[in-house]
């Protein structure tokens, strides 16, 4: 199965193999009428205003997202995110859940799954990245600084030298999940293997776009020099040709055990709470 879904799935695949493979098959399954029950149930003011500001903001260049488009996808937008507010008090509505909502909304083109593939990514995947704290995403971009100290060593002492904090270059890669980062047909193969393998897939992309450009990023000689680089590092042919890119992500890093990751995480989480 790893190897069928690392060579990416196909389209008219996609929708039903991330379901299966994530685990949100089973959970609609054995939770019928849930997401339509949370539709109708009592909201919450303040979160529904959240996701209202939003919307418009969702992929404005979309066709399908525009208030003209019939079906209209900001309304089915509007109500995943409504409902997955409402199911995860602790992590209600914060700004990013937007954009992959609306993009697994554009794959499984069903309301339902949308949420049930939203839930497996932010309760599941992606533990604590979007709760009001951010503590996940926090503790994760340490992970990834403390990976380039192992295996890109010499732009981690570039970054420290200049005080650049990883959070500046990269929580848009976590918190987008690569989404108007990389191109679509890349994003959409990293999701493959992100459904079935976890969150170790975004160290593993993360580092090979890190040291397939090391000695680009590391002509940088100041700090805003430092944050252009880490731009442009995700354009060009490198990361539009999403095949080759695709087996890099799965050498170039060398090995990545979920040991190793859950190891740094633990460390870099009491370091972070330390500091309050």
């Amino acid at each position: 199965v790893k190897r069928y879904i690392r060579k990416g799935i196909p389209n008219e695949h996609r929708a039903l193999i991330w379901m299966i493979v994530s685990g949100a098959q089973t959970n609609m399954e054995q939770n019928p009428g849930y997401y339509h029950r949370l539709l109708e149930g009592e909201k919450n003011d303040k979160l529904v205003e959240a996701i209202k500001t939003d919307m418009n903001r969702t992929f404005p260049d979309n066709v399908k997202f525009r208030k003209t488009a019939d079906p209209c996808l900001q309304h089915t937008l509007y109500n995943v995110l409504v409902a997955y507010g409402h199911h995860n008090k602790a992590v209600g509505y914060c700004q990013g859940m937007n954009f992959i909502a609306g993009y697994l909304i554009l794959i499984t083109k069903n309301e339902e799954e949308s949420f049930w593939l939203l839930d497996a990514l932010i309760g599941r995947i992606l533990p604590d990245y979007y709760s009001p704290a951010m503590l996940g995403l926090k503790t994760d971009q340490e992970v990834l600084g403390e990976l380039v100290k192992m295996k890109v060593p010499a732009v981690a002492e570039l970054m420290e030298r200049h005080g650049v904090m990883w959070t500046l270059v990269v929580s848009r890669w976590f918190i987008c999940l690569f989404i108007d980062i990389l191109p679509v047909e890349t994003v959409l193969r990293i999701w493959d293997c992100l459904f079935y393998e976890g969150s170790k897939i975004i160290f593993r992309v993360a580092l090979t776009l890190i040291k397939q450009h090391q000695a680009f990023i590391l002509e940088a000689t100041n700090f805003p020099d430092i944050c252009d680089k880490f731009k442009e590092i995700t354009k060009g042919t490198f990361v539009t040709e999403c095949h080759t890119f695709m087996q890099k992500i799965f050498t170039d890093p060398g090995s990545l055990s979920m040991a190793t990751i859950n190891k740094l995480r633990e460390t870099c989480r009491e370091k972070l709470l330390s500091q309050g």
